[in-house]
Formats: structure tokens, sequence, C-alpha cells
């Protein structure tokens, strides 16, 4: 190749590379979702109301009925304080991938390329690719065992039936980004109502709900309770959410000025906040039906679905108890397709600029996803999948900092941010959050280490 056409040739690259790092998150549904100028305060926020129940799907699939379940069950009602802790910490990390995405235009992935070099970035994509396999594995085991409870399907068959949710986004995607949220509401709305049925048939003590919201030094101290603990926080904030999060906020037509940024962060994250509140209720829900069906009746040892599916109903005595437990499981892993499918593509593309067809993408991932699934249920049946569900939900907290500290630095810099960057007290308590994130991992890690 000679001198001149080297050059040329690294000129196109540049000038290909300027064109990705011009290009907008998910450019199909940028800017499509149209934003009323004026009318009433519920206009505008439902012309927000999307983006935040999308988030919340994350947190409260399948890898988090596990932790719940096991939470509930071996330690009744103590652990509540962990959700309720967790969730806020949801809410105050979605309200600053939200803020990032609105005040710079970009997502996390592309931020972290804006801002890191590319060994780094390599590095913060393969975290985030292993928190969305670990998050995939969940739904996949959730969604088999779900058709197996409804249907009789075997675990191995239903986690090879999974692999056609791959056209669900696609068809989804077809309809308009308006479509995929009502879409996700939906389901939202069906697990909520299920599991409100069986709290009041659990009719579970009032007193005992509020005190397992005071904290427990127990918690930390109790290396059993502290991996179901830490297995919750990494159910509930899950890493690759902040990706996802920070790219459909700018599906909003807002107007691109001070004054457009400033209202569209206030909607959103007043949007997220509603919508992480319900994933606070669902999160309670399971673990307290969990405490009063298994853990008063001397059932401390109920950590599988199926177990729990199977002794709902006699214990709750409502015959249709079971049967609701498997309809929302069915709905939540669904709904966990559409999520994951979104971040993954918003990964891939902001890190490595990397662009595949949606379908491409979700077979490879659910791909990846299944082996492991099929494989340990042949070699070690149903209990060996409940043990990988709960340590998916381990796998997915370990890759939390890597999420969590780029996007709390972003957020804080003034340079990235301008106008928009949060305050003092909220800096200082968003490192806090990171803190805390980082101390239980390395807790985990010696534990599990030593153990």
């Amino acid at each position: 190749m000679s001198e001149a056409e080297s050059v040329l040739r690294h000129r196109a690259w540049k000038a290909s590379a300027a064109e990705d790092d011009a290009r907008p998150s998910l450019p199909e549904v940028h800017a499509s979702v149209s934003v009323p100028r004026g009318g009433s305060w519920i206009r505008r926020l439902l012309a927000f109301t999307g983006p935040g129940y999308m988030i919340s799907v994350g947190y409260m699939d399948p890898g988090n009925w596990a932790t719940d379940l096991a939470g509930g069950a071996q330690f009744g009602y103590t652990l509540l304080t962990v959700i309720m802790l967790s969730n806020l910490m949801a809410i105050l990390l979605q309200a600053l991938s939200a803020r990032l995405g609105i005040a710079t235009g970009r997502d996390l992935a592309q931020a972290c390329r804006d801002h890191y070099s590319r060994p780094v970035n390599i590095a913060l994509w393969i975290a985030c690719e292993l928190a969305i396999i670990a998050c995939d594995l969940a739904e996949v085991i959730g969604t088999a065992i779900a058709l197996q409870l409804l249907f009789g399907i075997p675990l191995i068959a239903g986690a090879l039936i999974t692999a056609l949710d791959a056209f669900l986004l696609l068809l989804l995607m077809n309809k308009g980004f308006r479509f995929i949220e009502a879409f996700v509401i939906a389901l939202l709305v069906v697990i909520a109502t299920c599991f409100a049925i069986q709290i009041v048939a659990a009719a579970p003590p009032v007193a005992a709900i509020l005190k397992g919201f005071v904290p427990s030094p127990e918690i930390v101290t109790n290396p059993a309770m502290l991996y179901v603990a830490i297995g919750i926080i990494g159910a509930t904030v899950m890493p690759h959410n902040l990706y996802l999060h920070s790219s459909i906020v700018q599906t909003r037509a807002y107007e691109r000025t001070e004054e457009g940024r400033r209202d569209a962060i206030k909607w959103s994250t007043a949007d997220s906040t509603i919508a992480l509140m319900l994933a606070l209720f669902v999160n309670a829900a399971i673990l307290i039906v969990a405490a009063a069906a298994f853990h008063e009746t001397g059932h401390a040892d109920v950590a599988e679905i199926d177990q729990a599916y199977e002794l709902l109903s006699p214990l709750l005595g409502l015959g249709i108890a079971s049967t609701l437990f498997a309809v929302a499981l069915l709905a939540s892993g669904l709904n966990s397709t559409v999520t994951a499918t979104l971040a993954g593509q918003i990964v891939m593309e902001g890190f490595l600029r990397l662009r595949l067809p949606n379908w491409a993408r979700r077979l490879i991932t659910r791909g990846i996803a299944i082996v492991p699934v099929v494989v340990v249920t042949a070699l070690y049946g149903e209990k060996g999948t409940a043990q990988l569900l709960v340590l998916s939900q381990v796998i997915l907290s370990m890759q939390l900092p890597f999420a969590v500290i780029p996007l709390v630095r972003f957020v804080t810099d003034r340079r990235k941010m301008g106008v928009f960057t949060i305050p003092r007290w909220a800096a200082v308590l968003s490192w806090t959050v990171a803190g805390i994130i980082l101390v239980l991992n390395f807790k985990l890690l010696f534990d599990t280490v030593l153990g």
C-alpha cells in the first residue's frame, strides 16, 4: 500500500469515526416520541412516562424472585430493609443516568468511549456484557420454569424455546417505541396484580413487616444472610439498566436547549422514581409472601421457584395462588427480554461502534445464556438451576462498580455536564452509594474466598 493510499484510508477511518461519534444513541427511535410544549403537568408527565417503567423491569426480573424467595423463606422479613435501601440506591442512580443522557446527548457507554482509553473501554464493555449475560441467564431460567409450571414443558425444552423471543423485540420496534412501552407497562400491571392478590391471601402481620424495614446488624454479621442480601442488591440495582436509561430518555422530542433539557430531566426523574416504587412493591411482595407462607410455617428451606409454586396454594389456602405466581413469573421473563435486548444494543454500539441487527444481537446473547442452563439442568437437575439463578444475581452485583463509578464521575464533572452538574450534596450521596456497593462486594469476595 502506498503512503498516499494509507493517508486516504486513515482520513476515511477518522471521518467514519467522527460520524459514529455524532450518531445519537438508538438512532432508529431517537427523539421519536413527541412532547407537548405546554399544557397541564399531567400531560407533560404522561409524555415522559415509559422509560422509567422499562428500566423498572430489570428490578423485578426472575433473578429478583430467587433472591427474594430465599431471603423471605430463610430470614423472614429481616431483609425488607435491604430491598428498600437498594431500591433507594436505584432511584438515585437511575436519576443520575437520565440526567447524563439528557444533559450531554450521550448514553453512558458513549460517554465512557469519549472519556477512557480503548483498553479501559474494552474492559468496561466486557464487564457490562457479563452483566447482561447474567441477567439473560436469569430470564432463561425464569421463563423456562414458568413454562414448566404452567404447561408441563421440560426445563431444557423451555430454555430452548426462549430463543424464539429474539423476534419479540423486532415486532414491537416495528410498531414504534411507544408500543414497546405500552407492552412493558401492561405486563408490569399483570405482575403487580398477581402479587397484590397473594399478599391479601397471605395476610402477613403488619407489625412484622414494618420491623423488617428497620436495619439489623445481623445482615452484615451473618455470612449466609449477607450473601442473599448482596444478591438482592445485585438483582435490584442492575448495572446494564444505567446504560439503558441514559439512552431511552433521549427518545423524547424535548427541546435541545438548556430550558428544554432541564424540563426533561425533571419529568424523566419523576417517571423513573414512580416506576421504581412499583418495583419496590413487587420485590417486597415476593419476600413478604415467602416469609408469611414459608418462614412462618417451618418451610425455611424453600429457595427454589418450583418449590414455592407447589406450596403456595395449600399454605395460603387459595387455589389460584400458585397459578398467579407462575403467570407473574412468565410475564416477568418476557418483559426482561425486551429491555435486555435494548441494553445489549446500546452497550455494543456505544463502546465498540459495532452495529448488529437486533435479531442477531438477541440470538447471540440468548444463545450464550441458554448453554449453561441446559448443561447445568442436564447434570444437576432443577436444584442446580436454582443455585445458578442466585449465583447470576451475585455476578450482577460484582459488575455494579464498573457502571456506577463512571456514571458518578461523569455527572460530577462540570466539563461534561456544564450547568447540569449535580450539586455537592448529591455528589457526596452518590459517591457514598458507590462506596457502599464496593464495600459490600469486597466483603462478599472475602467471605467467598475464605469460605
